[in-house]
């Protein structure tokens, strides 16, 4: 699957790396919430958050807007259960019948984490799995 990035993440890209010294492997610009969602290689998110935040609070103020990190895997199921975290996500099952959709089982408890303030989790999770797997929708269960 080809992504397309905009002339803007391309610029970001190597400010984020430079700063965080993890591998961005995408970065969307999310206009609806002015915030970037960027994809770093699996097993680098603690470099890209860096000591309790302090890399991306200083990124975000260099940047000017706020930063959703989210940790690449092998497959959709992890992305999105990365996308949804701090959520306790104990399953994600891929369903192909006329639309692809991930529903994914969280914790009771953790259901509006889950979707985040104003569904910011949740539609971060839509947008890298429609981008990155083709997978139509994201629904809790």
């Amino acid at each position: 699957m080809t992504i397309t990035l905009s002339d803007e993440a391309r610029q970001l890209i190597p400010i984020i790396e430079d700063e965080t010294g993890a591998t961005v492997r995408d970065c969307v610009i999310d206009e609806t919430f002015d915030r970037l969602l960027v994809l770093v290689k699996a097993g680098e998110m603690a470099r890209a958050i860096g000591p309790g935040g302090e890399t991306v609070r200083e990124l975000e103020s260099q940047l000017d807007r706020s930063i959703k990190f989210v940790e690449d895997g092998p497959a959709a199921e992890d992305v999105i259960a990365s996308a949804l975290a701090p959520a306790a996500v104990y399953n994600v099952t891929i369903s192909e019948n006329d639309d692809t959709v991930a529903y994914v089982e969280v914790d009771q408890e953790d259901t509006g984490v889950a979707i985040g303030k104003d569904g910011r989790n949740i539609d971060a999770a839509r947008t890298l799995a429609k981008r990155h797997f083709d997978i139509d929708g994201v629904e809790l269960t």
